[in-house]
């Protein structure tokens, strides 16, 4: 027994020492990440922010990239629980916790009481090193409650939010937020669905209804258009896939926003005719355009955004919605409006393009990226499992 509870207290002291070095791994990277922020590093390989510089050459998260950046610009504000966190005494979270008292709305409100920061911050750090996690965020909170007795101001955008998160097998889950008047919309559009679907012996639970309700409401609106042009093609369900594995409904398909569906089910969807349908040859060629008798300018984007699946430019995330079709050699100097001579790009980086950076894409398919200098834009390689 003393044996064995000797191995366990070292192992738990391995714990601890790591928990440690990692808030100090977390303190200084939250610097660095201020630091090329204020420094406007990223505009080296055409992002606009960290956040964005992050997300595709960190591979990180929009949301564990937009905490690093929120903690870097917190910790400028709050030197005692910097000094703290690069001592490895605070952790990320709590950073994060803190950070919601410095925002630029929050400092303006503070300024005007004549709260002095450097007592919150005194607070704030000391409960962070002797105190239970959930005692910091009652602290914030508290807080938060005196700077704005009346809470925030009333304008019911700020607080609307909807985040989808996409699994490793395709399915998607979301979570979000709507004030009062906006959540009663809602509720009434789906619960008017949920009333109006109800036949015999439907052994559905009432979670269930109403996840069948929301999907009506997105057939019905991409059915009859009713929604937003997006660079000049009617929003639709995206899906690429084989021509041979569309022949056998045997394989896997790719759609739109990332999920891969059986074969079988693509030749289910290209079975409807609300849905565009583009195959591809080996060659990356559309063969078949649905019922378009040629590539006009809507097929011609379809057959790109499947193609190229979001902005080309190397780091970018931007989905293809957001998008541009460029010309990689440009009309006026006699490039043709066709798939092999253009790219898809997001308006930054179509302007950047336009000002002297250079996308190419390679006989593999793949895309590469050069700034006016001559150097390549890469992200990090992929990390390999050691071999067994």
């Amino acid at each position: 027994m003393c044996s064995s509870a000797l191995v366990d207290g070292d192992v738990l002291d391995d714990v601890a020492a790591l928990v440690t070095e990692r808030n100090r791994i977390d303190a200084a990277l939250a610097r660095a990440v201020r630091a090329a922020e204020l420094a406007q590093a990223p505009e080296r390989d055409g992002q606009k922010s960290m956040a964005s510089w992050l997300r595709g050459h960190g591979r990180l998260s929009g949301s564990e990239a937009l905490r690093l950046v929120t903690a870097g610009r917190a910790l400028e504000h709050l030197p005692a629980l910097a000094k703290a966190a690069e001592a490895g005494l605070v952790s990320a979270g709590q950073v994060a916790e803190a950070a919601r008292a410095v925002t630029p709305r929050r400092l303006a409100a503070a300024a005007e009481r004549g709260v002095d920061l450097a007592v919150v911050d005194a607070v704030f750090t000391q409960v962070a090193t002797e105190q239970p996690h959930a005692d910091l965020v009652a602290v914030v909170a508290r807080y938060l409650l005196g700077l704005e007795p009346d809470g925030p101001e009333p304008d019911p955008t700020e607080g609307r939010r909807l985040v989808f998160v996409r699994h490793a097998d395709g399915s998607v889950s979301f979570s979000g937020h709507l004030d009062a008047v906006g959540g009663e919309k809602v509720q009434t559009a789906v619960e008017a669905h949920v009333q109006a679907d109800r036949p015999a012996g439907d052994e559905r639970t009432r979670a269930q209804r109403q996840g069948d309700a929301l999907l009506q409401i997105a057939d019905n609106a991409l059915a009859t258009g009713a929604v937003p042009v997006l660079r000049t093609v009617r929003p639709h369900v995206a899906v690429r896939i084989d021509l041979d594995d569309l022949a056998t409904g045997q394989g896997a398909a790719d759609m739109g926003f990332g999920a891969t569906i059986s074969a079988a089910r693509a030749r289910w969807l290209a079975c409807d005719g609300r849905i565009s349908r583009v195959v591809f040859g080996p060659d990356g060629v559309p063969l078949d355009v649905g019922r378009e008798q040629r590539l006009v300018s809507g097929a011609l984007r379809r057959a790109v955004e499947l193609r190229d699946g979001g902005c080309v430019f190397t780091g970018c995330d931007a989905p293809s919605h957001w998008t541009d079709v460029h010309h990689l050699v440009h009309w006026i100097d006699g490039g043709e409006t066709s798939l092999e001579n253009s790219a898809l790009l997001c308006e930054r980086h179509h302007t950047k393009v336009h000002h002297g950076f250079r996308v190419e894409r390679q006989p593999s398919g793949r895309w590469r990226t050069w700034r006016p200098d001559g150097t390549e834009i890469t992200t990090p390689e992929p990390l390999l499992s050691p071999a067994a």
